[in-house]
């Protein structure tokens, strides 16, 4: 039997056909008005699809409008783009929407060049040589293969199994658990399996690889069955930092259909995840108990966090696509700001919300200071650096709770998580609003 042909639920745009008859030659700023909308919706929606909020994406579609002469106006969700580009005379709208959601930093930062090399190049081109060249940009898919990111993973949630508390058994435990969880979930992504079945397959094997080294441990060597406090840590390489980041800062720009898409997006993985692990617990007979305390020393806890924040940055800056000098950078400012963070935290005393606030400001005042010199996109810096800072923890122990019917005890999980979840996209955005004139006013 010939084997069954699964159809596309959404049907791919023919992006040549918008170009004018005998217009090779002709530069796109004296074509047709299709034309134009054509390079405009397309620059827009590839914008969209590397995880960019809906701000950067209008400001890009903008750009791209001034320098072709006409008027464009967006309605800009997580997944979709309704647009209309004027010319005085005539309209163009179109409906343009993605099959799947995703980061992809490199793809952004090419974007971001064509943007800013359109005013003296890409308007001189004519529409069938820019849409050849987004062909190539479009093209652009990830640098790194599924067991690389898998060992991404299992170094970014080795490092904050250490940060929230975890020795070197957790981290050995969630690490293995972390990489062969992401390696199974991009295997799955790159054949287009849906989000659910993804999360679901990658945590619950995370979970399963842990308690099952756990296990082994404590037959072999026997290891206490406190550790198994870690197993949670294997599974928070799904943790949806990019849209839970983005999604404030389009809610601050009130683009809110962007805004609150973006962050039903990130409660439903978030929700999916906890619950897929919180039913490997009940089956593997793991509790979220507290860790085990290290002796450590002020300057070694300092020393130690540094390099975890780096390591976990690092590996959650890869996972987004990003080149290796990006992710070092990402790596840099991670580690201070979660460090600063945590010790105003232990040190300080303050409270975590307003630590994490603090952390995330500081993280985005260091990326501007660095935005140059790196030359790549600030959302590509300040996202990474500071998802290690989500509280992936609190927010399991919280449905875990919640499925237990411990209710005031969830709730006061929840609460934490959601005040520390509200500071960190603020922290972003006043850092924004002090180093950037264009974001600080309502235009």
């Amino acid at each position: 039997m010939p084997q069954e042909v699964i159809k596309k639920n959404h049907m791919d745009v023919a992006w040549h056909e918008y170009t004018d008859e005998n217009g090779e030659n002709v530069p796109v700023v004296d074509s047709s008005i299709a034309e134009k909308a054509s390079v405009i919706g397309r620059v827009g929606i590839m914008f969209l699809s590397c995880g960019t909020g809906a701000w950067r994406v209008r400001s890009s579609m903008n750009t791209l409008a001034e320098a072709l002469g006409i008027t464009c106006t967006a309605d800009i969700g997580l997944m979709s783009i309704e647009y209309t580009c004027y010319d005085g005379e005539n309209g163009f709208t179109q409906s343009l929407c993605l099959t799947n959601t995703g980061v992809n930093t490199l793809k952004l930062n090419r974007l971001e060049h064509f943007i800013r090399n359109f005013e003296k190049e890409g308007k001189h081109m004519s529409g069938e040589q820019l849409h050849t060249f987004l062909d190539n940009i479009e093209k652009t898919h990830g640098l790194y293969s599924p067991p690389a990111l898998g060992l991404a993973a299992a170094i970014a949630c080795c490092g904050f199994t250490f940060l929230l508390g975890g020795g070197p058994i957790e981290m050995f435990c969630a690490f293995v658990g972390a990489g062969i969880g992401n390696y199974l979930r991009c295997k799955l992504t790159k054949h287009h399996f849906t989000l659910f079945l993804c999360i679901v397959s990658s945590v619950s094997l995370a979970c399963f690889a842990y308690a099952g080294l756990l296990k082994l441990g404590e037959i072999l060597f026997g290891i206490s069955v406190q550790h198994e406090a870690g197993y949670i840590c294997a599974m928070l390489f799904i943790i949806p930092g990019f849209p839970f980041i983005t999604s404030g800062i389009d809610l601050a720009k009130l683009d809110m259909r962007s805004g609150i898409e973006r962050l039903t997006y990130a409660l439903i993985v978030i929700l999916v995840a906890t619950m897929s692990a919180w039913i490997m617990a009940l089956i593997l007979q793991l509790k979220p108990v507290d860790f085990i305390k290290l002796s450590l020393s002020t300057e070694q806890w300092i020393l130690f966090r540094l390099l975890a924040s780096f390591c976990g940055v690092f590996g959650f800056s890869i996972m987004f696509n990003s080149p290796v000098r990006l992710a070092v950078a990402a790596a840099g400012i991670g580690a201070a700001a979660n460090t600063l963070r945590l010790e105003l935290v232990d040190l300080a005393n303050i409270p975590p919300a307003a630590a994490a606030f603090i952390g995330a400001l500081t993280a985005g005042l260091l990326a501007s200071l660095l935005k140059n010199k790196v030359g790549y996109p600030r959302i590509s810096v300040t996202v990474p650096s500071i998802v290690i800072m989500v509280p992936g923890l609190y927010l399991y122990r919280g449905f875990y709770n919640l499925g237990i019917m411990s209710l005031s005890v969830a709730a006061s999980w929840f609460a934490s998580a959601i005040l520390i979840i509200a500071a960190l996209p603020l922290g972003l955005i006043f850092a924004r609003i002090l180093t950037d004139k264009a974001f600080r006013y309502c235009t």
